[in-house]
């Protein structure tokens, strides 16, 4: 059985945050949203970088692109 995606929709504070944690369940693929450009995919190579730290393996991906969303199991809107 694969891991479930989850997009969590801003990129700031808190959806980083929101990510970060998410990530550290290491039972996630996350994928980062956010409409301002190169934020989400800073965001998530940070989150990367700190894996083999923080000891989780799932996919990180940071985008503006709505399709990298498709068939994720969970939305979380962080965007305010």
């Amino acid at each position: 059985m694969g891991r479930e995606k989850i997009t969590v929709i801003g990129a700031g504070n808190v959806g980083g945050t929101a990510a970060q944690r998410l990530a550290e369940k290491d039972r996630y693929d996350v994928v980062l949203l956010d409409i301002i450009e190169g934020l989400p995919k800073g965001k998530s190579l940070d989150l990367a970088q700190s894996a083999p730290i923080c000891g989780y393996s799932g996919q990180l991906i940071g985008t503006s692109d709505y399709q990298d969303t498709a068939d994720s199991s969970v939305v979380v809107i962080t965007s305010g």
